[in-house]
Parts: C-alpha cells; sequence; structure tokens
C-alpha cells in the first residue's frame, strides 16, 4: 500500500484529507468506529465539516485526533488545526424566542365565585352602615366607642409552578478526557464496556439498555451528555464510583439537582 503523503492532501479542509486517508488506507467508516469507538454519525460529520453537529468543541477536537490516528495521520497536528478552526467559529444554540404562556385555568377563581364574595362584602358594607347610623341616633351611645368594620384580607396569590426537569433526548454518550478505565454493564450482568478508552475516545451506551450503570475510579475523567446535554461530574476527582446509574432520565436530574449527590463509593476494579 502506498504511503500517505499529508502534502499531497495541502489546501483541503480536515474532513477531506481524513477522507482522503481512509480512502487511501481502503477502510470503510465502520473500520474507523471500530478502531476509535466513535459513532459513525459523528464520523460523518467530520468528514462533512459539520461541527456544530457535534457536542461541544473538546469532543471535535478528541474525534478528530482519533480518526486522524486510525487512518495514518498525525492526530496530534489535526486536533490542533480542529481546535484552531473552531476557536473562530460561532459555537451554541441561539436564544429561543420569548414567548408568554397563558394563565392556568385552574388557578384563577370561577366568576360566580368572585362574584359571590362581591355581594357579601357589600351586605357587610350596608349592614354596618344601618347598625352605625341607627347607634348614632341613640344619644346613649358613644360615637368614640364605635369600632370600624376590618377590612377584607386580599386573596392569596397562587403559587408558582415548580421549574421542568430537562426533558430525556438523543443518546448517551460517554468521553474519555483522559486515559481512564471503566465498565459500563446491566443489572442482568451484561457488560457493554470493559476496559481503559483513551482520551478523546467515546462510547454510545445502547438505547435499548434497560438499566446501564458504570464503575470507574477516576470520574473526574470522563464527560458524560444525553444529546446535547452536558451532564455535571459523576463523582469527586480520584474517588471511585460504582452503580451509577447511566439512565436518560436518572443523568438529566443530576442536571436539575446538580452534582454527583447519588454516587456511590466504591473500591476501584
Amino acid at each position: 500500500m502506498a504511503e500517505i503523503n499529508q502534502d499531497q492532501l495541502f489546501g483541503t479542509t480536515v474532513g477531506e484529507r481524513l477522507r482522503a486517508a481512509r480512502e487511501e488506507k481502503k477502510m470503510s467508516l465502520q473500520d474507523v468506529a471500530g478502531h476509535t469507538r466513535i459513532p459513525i454519525r459523528h464520523l460523518e460529520h467530520i468528514e462533512r465539516g459539520e461541527w456544530d453537529a457535534l457536542p461541544a468543541i473538546t469532543y471535535s477536537v478528541g474525534f478528530a485526533r482519533s480518526y486522524a490516528n486510525a487512518v495514518g495521520l498525525d492526530g496530534t497536528a489535526i486536533g490542533a488545526e480542529v481546535r484552531a478552526l473552531l476557536g473562530g467559529m460561532p459555537r451554541g444554540q441561539s436564544a429561543a424566542p420569548a414567548y408568554y404562556e397563558p394563565a392556568d385555568p385552574a388557578r384563577v377563581p370561577p366568576r360566580s365565585l368572585a362574584i359571590a364574595a362581591l355581594l357579601v362584602g357589600l351586605l357587610l358594607v350596608v349592614g354596618y352602615l344601618i347598625w352605625r347610623n341607627s347607634n348614632l341616633d341613640d344619644p346613649g351611645v358613644d360615637e368614640a366607642t364605635i369600632v370600624e368594620a376590618p377590612a377584607a384580607a386580599p386573596a392569596p396569590r397562587p403559587a408558582p409552578p415548580p421549574p421542568a426537569a430537562p426533558v430525556a433526548s438523543g443518546p448517551v454518550v460517554i468521553t474519555a478526557t483522559g486515559d481512564v478505565w471503566l465498565r459500563i454493564y446491566d443489572t442482568n450482568g451484561t457488560d457493554y464496556y470493559k476496559g481503559t478508552m483513551r482520551a478523546g475516545e467515546t462510547f454510545e451506551v445502547p438505547a435499548d439498555a434497560p438499566a446501564p450503570q458504570i464503575v470507574t475510579g477516576r470520574p473526574q475523567a470522563i464527560q458524560v451528555s444525553v444529546g446535547t446535554v452536558q451532564i455535571p461530574p459523576l463523582g469527586e476527582a480520584e474517588h471511585s464510583i460504582a452503580d451509577v446509574s447511566l439512565k436518560p432520565a436518572d443523568l438529566l436530574a443530576r442536571v436539575q439537582g446538580g452534582g454527583a449527590a447519588n454516587a456511590a463509593p466504591a473500591q476501584q476494579p
């Protein structure tokens, strides 16, 4: 097989160079995915230069570096080029247009109740005026002893609705930010991943896994995301965690509740 000459690829985009190197080695995207553990859809985004379709700049740099190493290019140089490229590109989602939520009819008092309260108030005022006038007409009553009727207490304001939790959408992806040993398994004994992940490598938890969990001794060396939502660290640095749920709903609950409150300490295997 001919040696890949990176000078011949000068002037093309990063994605085009990676694709050309892959085809030169007669590798399919499936082959690259097997070497790097990067999902094929991310490899397709990289070849087409669709960097905004990847979760973050860190992922883009790591994916491109791993791809380059797999096809015989200089992964460090490719990663640096991608970082410089994305450093000057606007990333992130635009602000959603503001809108106003209509009032909840269940929280608005019925009109009949408001009318009844108004009538009761009028009857109280009329009764008080009649009583006051009748007492003023009696000379034996001291006007200073007349007590003003208390004002009606204002109706309590309805409590605001609780904030909505993030909606679970997209795959659960584990990305190594450094070399780290981990095991991803299910409560039924199935191992989905067991071994050392290198920096930049990723693993997508199967969507049909009934109860996936993770154990690792370096939780600070991994980043977990659900779709485009980045999850807080699963545990404290250099403190082993075990039996931590990787269900999308449980991970997104950490975004609302914050931190790694549910991480269980364990001995690193």
